[in-house]
């Protein structure tokens, strides 16, 4: 399967696990080795000599807790990076944004994807924007906005009610011609600990809709709880255990921050399996 931007460059799901470098050109995200405002061009350079596959550039964190960022604000750090890296690169290029506004002026300035962490739920025009430039779309599921979500969050059955999302929004985005979707079931927004270990144990379910699947684990909390860390730092090794696992199950995407370390593992599976 491969998906094609209107740029005409291709994500190609032959390849899996894919490598998504996050490269985020903010003061506040919660891990902060992932903060490149300056560095933008180093970064992304070495990111792609250590093996990513796609760069999903960001100019509003996400973390529980967060604020959002005015649209001005979020366009000045996010075009000129774009712009930056298209200088010297032809790599894939996903925006992560809900904002129709950005998601467009990305795609006009090089973006090839679009990462929308909302479902298209907080601006549904973004789903115009998809259409319009025949981008593909990454799909996420989140429970609340990213100010409010881990504000007890319940679940009856968090893998079918992640499902039952997934089909709806599908059904919604193919009667307005959008195909190329990619699923990501949203760990760690609008999730308990508990939560984000069921759908990561019962990931191979969501194969059975048919679409690529992208799983965002690095460094995030659920990883913490487990080890009994605290600091986002801390949780490398635990990182490159659920990237081991998820390989094994198939998983297409991989959003990570430690590209070299997290392309190692991959490279060494890809010889044993």
């Amino acid at each position: 399967m491969e998906y094609r931007s209107p740029h005409g460059r291709i994500v190609d799901f032959n390849k899996k696990p894919l490598i998504m470098g996050i490269l985020n050109v903010t003061p506040d995200s919660f891990y902060a080795g992932s903060r490149v405002m300056g560095e933008v061009e180093h970064v992304a350079r070495m990111m792609i000599d250590e093996g990513a596959d796609i760069l999903d550039i960001g100019g509003e964190s996400t973390r529980p807790g967060a604020e959002a960022v005015p649209l001005e604000e979020e366009l000045r750090r996010v075009i000129p990076a774009i712009k930056a890296i298209r200088e010297f690169s032809e790599i894939s290029i996903s925006i992560d944004t809900y904002k129709s506004e950005v998601a467009e002026e990305a795609i006009k300035a090089g973006a090839d994807i679009v990462n929308d962490i909302s479902g298209f739920s907080f601006d549904p025009e973004i789903v115009d924007v998809v259409q319009k430039y025949k981008v593909p779309y990454i799909l996420m599921h989140i429970k609340g906005t990213p100010r409010d979500m881990q504000v007890n969050p319940f679940y009856d059955d968090v893998v079918e009610e992640v499902m039952a999302y997934f089909r709806e929004k599908i059904d919604y985005l193919r009667t307005r011609g959008i195909g190329q979707i990619i699923l990501d079931p949203g760990i760690g927004f609008g999730k308990r600990f508990e939560d984000n270990i069921e759908l990561l144990k019962n990931i191979d379910k969501f194969k059975s809709i048919d679409l690529p699947i992208l799983v965002g684990h690095s460094r995030k909390s659920f990883i913490g709880w487990i080890l009994g860390e605290s600091e986002p730092e801390k949780r490398l090794y635990g990182t490159l255990g659920i990237t081991a696992y998820l390989t094994l199950q198939g998983v297409d995407i991989l959003r990570v921050h430690d590209v070299k370390a997290n392309s190692d593992v991959i490279e060494v599976l890809r010889r044993l399996i």
